[in-house]
């Protein structure tokens, strides 16, 4: 479970430095002023590639029986795509690259997310669900390092994130041995007990769905957001104050939710975090939505952060107990895969169409809505009871 949360953590490393970094400062040096627009339209094409990729690998690895040679397949070519963005020249050219890209690294994160639900019981996938909160945290710290131009000339920056990927993502490759477990792939040979089984966890599948993509919503629309409304608040509120901030949120997300992952498995309460979760997103974006100062609207964020980062990690681990079908279980997380690429399409409508009118507490409180939607929507699913 060690190597796997450091290969899921690779993969993190793999896109958070270069879509957050490197890619905006490789529009800007291709198209100048026009750079905005060049990453609208690679940020779009790029996130229905991520879509498409995702549920065609996840299904090529359910088809094949084999989640480990996709992975290999799908780092080597990431990896070496990666490196070609440093030689595109042109607008074409680089979002061209972007759309392969964006294919090569699904060929890795679809299967490897999969194989997650073959080897992992389910009275383990709390804890497993805290180790996930490690990606984003080092996602975010390998965007540090990278850009430490005394550590790492800009010139090869592309080549560290291809070596640090290819460093955490391979060892569980090569090392990783996980114990068969035939409960976790097996069918009812009962038609009518297969048919009862399929319904209530497709069910249950469903209202996961929603709710993550209710609080994908909310975390993209304050990630894309968050220092503009910093300085809406405070004028005098600086890109490095909100880098740290949001730093603080992630790091001490990986603690709380690896305790409260443990809990869940002890307890045997898998969702039972993930309505607590919601419920106090929801909470964080009401503060943020009457926060008049400084202080209380960095109170607000904190809340929020610390609850939504808690709920997308360990609502990543618990989505592998409700599949309806284990033979499919790479094409279904290709499907609750958009949950993470949609939100990139609504946000930016959204906040369009509720801060001119409504400003940022307008917005905060419908964000806030959509948290507790998906807070009612986990309170009625029936308690998951965990297969060892």
């Amino acid at each position: 479970m060690y190597l796997y949360a450091l290969a899921v953590s690779g993969s993190a490393v793999a896109y958070m430095p270069f879509l957050t970094i490197l890619l905006p400062l490789r529009a800007t040096d291709i198209s100048g002023t026009d750079a905005l627009g060049l990453l609208a339209i690679a940020a779009f094409l790029g996130a229905i590639a991520a879509s498409m990729g995702n549920i065609v690998f996840g299904w090529a690895s359910d088809k094949t029986g084999e989640r480990r040679p996709w992975i290999w397949a799908g780092l080597g070519l990431s990896s070496a795509l990666l490196l070609t963005t440093a030689y595109a020249k042109s607008p074409a050219a680089l979002i061209a690259i972007i759309i392969l890209w964006q294919f090569g690294l699904n060929m890795m994160l679809a299967p490897l997310t999969a194989w997650a639900g073959d080897s992992i019981p389910d009275s383990q996938k709390g804890f497993l669900g805290g180790l996930l909160a490690l990606a984003p945290a080092m996602g975010a710290l390998s965007g540090v390092f990278v850009t430490m131009n005394d550590t790492v000339p800009s010139e090869y920056r592309e080549m560290t994130i291809a070596m640090l990927v290819i460093v955490m993502v391979s060892p569980v490759l090569i090392f990783g041995r996980p114990i068969s477990m035939p409960a976790l792939m097996s069918v009812p040979t009962d038609q009518k007990i297969d048919l009862v089984q399929s319904a209530v966890t497709r069910h249950a599948a469903v209202k996961m769905w929603i709710a993550r993509l209710l609080v994908q919503i909310a975390e993209a629309s304050l990630f894309a957001f968050l220092l503009l409304w910093f300085r809406s608040v405070d004028p005098d509120f600086g890109e490095n104050d909100a880098a740290n901030i949001f730093a603080l949120a992630l790091g001490m997300a990986v603690f709380i939710a690896l305790a409260v992952g443990r809990w869940s498995d002890r307890e045997n309460r898998p969702i039972f975090p993930l309505i607590c979760g919601a419920a106090a997103a929801s909470a964080g974006l009401i503060i943020m939505s009457v926060s008049a100062s400084l202080p209380v609207a960095i109170a607000g964020y904190v809340v929020f952060g610390l609850a939504s980062s808690l709920f997308l990690a360990l609502h990543s681990s618990q989505t592998l107990r409700v599949l309806p079908r284990p033979h499919t279980r790479g094409r279904d997380l290709g499907i609750f895969n958009l949950t993470n690429t949609v939100p990139s399409l609504i946000m930016p409508w959204l906040t369009l169409a509720m801060v001119p009118a409504y400003g940022f507490g307008g917005l905060f409180l419908v964000l806030a809505g959509l948290a507790a939607i998906a807070c009612l929507l986990l309170a009625t699913m029936p308690r998951q009871r965990a297969s060892s």
